[in-house]
């Protein structure tokens, strides 16, 4: 194992294409996740692409990663004892929340999201919006601006006390960032947890991205 494998490097554009050690093809950079060998054989999910060593990437789906960690596929890429973390699906699913609710955040504090059905309702009317964003327990009304948004990608991933947190607020359901550099971030990582949320069990996790309808706020 290398002593850079903790370094840290200035996080890449997320361009290019990577080789998949689970399927052996290439895919767009966007769509994966880094991962590096840690202390002791461990393998550590780099979703910000700044630790050093060598990068082991794959596409950001479930079945994947859990065919991975099943046949140890990170061990057959390195050629070397490597042992993958029995939650490592759980750290990469909780790494990928914390970046998204960050970046929701961060588009909050430079002006550009949207709160609340009528405020979002207007601004779809407007155009603009980059990413809507539906609280899972969100329910009839959303439709209807999921309907209004069309093209705009729409994700129920969320709970209503977690948005609300990321803007400051006690919850809400409704919420719309507007186009710039943070919305292009955020949708890529709202991409990866869909990935990483898709096909999860309905009793233990909820909401896989897709667009679906909403509630009262």
């Amino acid at each position: 194992m290398s002593a850079n494998t903790l370094l840290f490097e200035p996080e890449p554009a997320a361009r290019g294409r990577r080789r998949s050690i689970a399927t052996r093809g290439e895919g767009a950079r966007a769509g994966m996740i880094r991962f590096v060998l840690g202390p002791e054989g461990t393998v550590v999910p780099d979703l910000a692409e700044r630790l050093g060593g060598r990068g082991l990437w794959l596409e950001a789906d479930r079945a994947r990663i859990l065919e991975a960690i099943r046949k140890n596929l990170f061990a057959k890429a390195v050629r070397a004892p490597v042992r993958p973390a029995p939650d490592l699906l759980d750290c990469i699913e909780r790494g990928l929340r914390r970046r998204c609710l960050d970046l929701l955040g961060l588009a909050r504090r430079a002006g550009a999201v949207v709160a609340g059905h009528d405020q979002v309702e207007a601004a779809l009317r407007k155009g603009g919006v980059a990413v809507l964003l539906l609280a899972r327990d969100a329910a009839s009304e959303a439709e209807k601006l999921v309907r209004r948004a069309g093209a705009t990608p729409a994700f129920r991933i969320f709970e209503r006390d977690e948005l609300g947190a990321a803007l400051g607020r006690e919850h809400l359901v409704y919420v719309a960032v507007l186009r710039g550099a943070l919305a292009d971030r955020l949708l890529r990582e709202l991409s990866r947890l869909s990935g990483v949320l898709a096909g999860a069990r309905a009793d233990d996790r909820g909401g896989n991205g897709t667009r679906v309808g909403g509630d009262d706020r």
